[in-house]
């Protein structure tokens, strides 16, 4: 493999504490100072005292796409990241903790740092993606390798120093690359376009493999005279893959009932068919469409299909007391059938939104955290209502995230009168918590347990409340979760949201549902 020739930077890498928050100041190709980014080391205080500053090597001229100009000497400009400390993560993330924990044999201290260095990644590779434009070439969080943040570069001189004052450090390495992520993204547009495709969902970048991905089976025929010399001229590794592996099986859509207004990712949708059966499906988020209305977003095949050419309406607990929820959209851009496009944002039927919209729903983002057995770190604060407070776009999403579902799939005990949504026996309802383990597909691939009925239900970080995406398909499986490497697909937010603006040119400004950072609401 061949490597671009080696740039050195000058001045010191440095780390302090300033108000509170560690800041990490490290220079830049041009001689001042940059701070990529601040988090807090897990076990470490932050009240008082320097963090170790790390020497970087000696400096060399920038390379192409680096940033240049200043003299050397300039004074630091330090910029801060607001973090929090890892115990404090911790104490708010107790699912995700007891997942670490159990899966890779941890203590609570070394799941506290994997989810401060975590939490770290995504301000840190924004801030490389900008100030190392030429040289980085993306990242990913390795869990299986002692939760090692990997940044790849195309030289690992300049963004090896950039990140060496970076807060726990130790477990950042920078592997070498032949192409940058600006390269990639740029070929992956090129791409999209001779494709007639989407660029970041029929063309997507795979950072850790360092390719460009075609992803057939949608927009893209398998079969496409073009594929070939697109693929041929691209100008950076490139390949085609099937959207949807043979073996995901689409979560079946029968019904399973949830809890109480206010409405919340995580209730249970009941869907009527024209053929007289009713399936079901679980609420992903709260919507607002033109900064008001409020609708529901859930997954598409839900009431796009063979099934469904009548407009469908949602129910709650279809079988007692029929509580009535939504209603299809008449407007044809709110509602897909095909992964990664599989999303239905629907409004409330009459009279409906007052009930649903009480007690902060309608258009307050939250997600319903509901505690089952298999989920035991759950029990230490209970089911609560987890405050959502924005969304993470896909391609800013990592492999090696621990990351948290709900679902409310159910099949009935004899002569509880709910209809069977074809969970299986054992199975219940209810928020768990694993790993993102692949973005091959499109969409966000996850190692958690979910069942028929599930479908639509919400993807979000524990750490934060931020909205990830929204169950379409996966492995196949009734019952108990009983198989630790179960993998189910769901589709991103960031993508429903561009592709539902786009098709309704914008008109409707389609926005998640959010709520400001604060402590959960228990219940």
């Amino acid at each position: 493999m061949r490597f671009r020739r080696r740039v050195m930077v000058t001045g010191v890498a440095a780390a302090c504490v300033v108000a509170g928050v560690v800041v990490a100041v490290v220079p830049t190709l041009d001689g001042s100072d940059r701070t990529p980014a601040a988090a807090t080391e897990a076990g470490a205080s932050t009240e008082g005292g320097d963090v170790n500053s790390t020497d970087a090597p000696p400096a060399a001229s920038p390379r192409p796409g680096s940033r240049a100009g200043s003299s050397p000497g300039t004074a630091p400009r330090p910029v801060t990241v607001p973090t929090r400390p890892a115990a404090t993560i911790a104490k708010g993330s107790p699912a995700s903790v007891s997942y670490l924990r159990e899966r890779y044999a941890l203590g609570p201290q070394e799941a506290a740092r994997r989810l401060a260095l975590q939490e770290l990644s995504a301000p840190l590779a924004e801030r490389l993606a900008k100030e190392f434009p030429g040289e980085y070439g993306g990242m990913w969080l390795d869990q299986a390798a002692g939760g090692v943040l990997t940044l790849a570069a195309t030289d690992v001189v300049p963004v090896t120093a950039a990140v060496s004052g970076v807060p726990d450090a130790a477990h950042v390495r920078v592997v070498p690359v032949r192409h940058s992520l600006r390269e990639l993204t740029d070929a992956a547009a090129r791409l999209a376009t001779a494709l007639d495709a989407a660029a970041g969902t029929d063309v997507v970048v795979d950072q850790q493999t360092n390719e460009v991905l075609v992803l057939t089976g949608d927009r893209i025929a398998t079969d496409d005279a073009r594929l070939a010399g697109a693929l041929a001229t691209a100008g950076v590794p490139a390949r085609a893959q099937a959207r949807i592996a043979d073996t995901a099986v689409q979560k079946a859509c029968d019904p399973r009932y949830c809890a109480k207004a206010p409405m919340r990712g995580g209730i249970r949708l009941d869907v009527p068919r024209d053929d007289g059966t009713v399936g079901g499906c679980t609420s992903g988020f709260n919507i607002t469409v033109a900064g008001r209305s409020p609708y529901v977003l859930t997954a598409g095949h839900c009431v796009v299909g063979g099934r469904h050419q009548l407009v469908d309406r949602t129910w709650h607990q279809f079988l007692g007391p029929k509580v009535p929820v939504t209603v299809e959209a008449p407007n044809a851009g709110l509602a897909e059938n095909a992964y990664p496009y599989d999303y239905a944002i629907m409004p409330y039927q009459p009279g409906a939104s007052a009930r649903w919209s009480s007690s902060g729903g309608g258009t307050t983002g939250l997600v319903n955290y509901w505690c089952v057995p298999d989920n035991p770190r759950c029990g230490s604060t209970g089911s609560r209502d987890v405050p959502i407070t924005g969304h993470v776009p896909w391609s800013a999403v990592q492999t090696g995230w621990v990351v948290c579902a709900t679902g409310a799939a159910y099949t009935p005990k004899a002569g509880e009168q709910y209809v069977d949504s074809g969970a299986g026996s054992g199975y219940l309802p209810g928020t768990r918590c694993g790993e993102i383990v692949g973005k091959s597909s499109g969409g966000i691939d996850v190692r958690i347990c979910a069942r028929p009925g599930d479908s639509g239900g919400p993807l979000f970080t524990e750490t934060d409340g931020k909205a990830l995406g929204i169950l379409s398909h996966g492995d196949p499986g009734q019952g108990a979760c009983t198989n630790p490497n179960e993998r189910n697909s769901y589709a991103p937010v960031s993508t429903i949201l561009d592709r539902a603006n786009a098709r309704t040119n914008n008109l409707m400004r389609i926005r998640l549902a959010t709520r400001g950072v604060e402590a959960p609401v228990p219940r």
